[in-house]
């Protein structure tokens, strides 16, 4: 069956937040207690894994409760055959049935530079040109091939970008080559857009909206650069505008949407509660 056919079968999730190993710190948010205060903003956990680290106290204990997950791989670069070891194979086998997440999706850029390293968390973006994103459709498959779950690719934060294609083009590009769907994180969206001096809702129009399975939605900070201008990826709660007019005028569009995941796990829950809320 094609992506779209595919798409039926998806658990809806709803409203969701992310962590990663060690994500709650002080005060930071625990997600079982955001949950417990209101279960349609705790829907779901997106699981920030690589593989060496595994799964946190946290993690393991919103799993142990059958509570709903997906999974969001740190630690590979699509793209790159020789990622896909055994050992590495095996692990996520594994760790897939152990959490039973709804997909997998991850950041469609470079998350180490030469060999595979605990520790590098460097995601640089990647080449924006058919030939990168067709390369990256080929671990698309094959991981959707070794875990019998969809693959939703993710477009990845960044401030520097090479290539002839928008972000948005070459997303597609891979959507499609992939026969796949694709997690649209909008805060990213926004700091591409920015950093490139295009209007927000710039190649949306054109963008096939009915591939988007899940979306993130996060605050970021403005910065300047030796009059650079960009935002950093904070996960905060301040949401600026540009994701708001983004989200706006892709909803009517978003014919296959299943989960949104608000992005805040480092924030206190009465920090997140206002933007859930929102």
């Amino acid at each position: 069956m094609s992506f779209l056919e595919r798409a039926a079968a998806l658990p809806r999730l709803g409203l969701g937040v992310s962590t990663e190993y060690g994500a709650r710190q002080g005060d930071a948010l625990d997600p079982v207690a955001l949950r417990r205060r209101n279960a349609r903003w705790g829907g779901f956990l997106e699981l920030g894994v690589e593989l060496e680290k595994g799964l946190d106290a946290d993690a393991r204990a919103w799993v142990a409760a059958g509570l709903p997950t997906t999974w969001h791989f740190l630690d590979i670069n699509l793209e790159d055959e020789a990622d896909f070891d055994p050992g590495w194979v095996t692990a996520l086998q594994k760790g897939v049935a152990e959490t039973r997440p709804a997909w997998l999706c991850g950041d469609a850029g470079l998350w180490h530079f030469g060999r595979r390293e605990r520790g590098h968390m460097l995601l640089l973006p990647p080449i924006l040109s058919d030939a990168g994103a067709d390369a990256m459709a080929v671990g698309v498959r094959r991981l959707r091939s070794l875990t019998g779950l969809e693959v939703l690719p993710e477009n990845p934060p960044g401030v520097a970008w090479v290539g002839d294609r928008t972000l948005l083009q070459w997303l597609a590009r891979l959507a499609e080559v992939a026969d796949t769907g694709v997690l649209l994180d909008l805060a990213h969206l926004a700091m591409y857009q920015e950093v490139h001096g295009r209007d927000p809702l710039d190649g949306l129009a054109e963008f096939p909206a009915e591939r988007i399975v899940e979306l993130h939605i996060a605050g970021g900070e403005p910065r300047d650069t030796d009059g650079l201008r960009w935002t950093e990826d904070t996960h905060g709660t301040d949401v600026r505008p540009a994701v708001w007019r983004a989200l706006d005028a892709l909803l009517p569009r978003m014919t296959n949407l299943k989960a949104v995941v608000v992005e805040c796990e480092r924030n206190a829950i009465d920090a997140v509660v206002p933007l859930y809320a929102e």
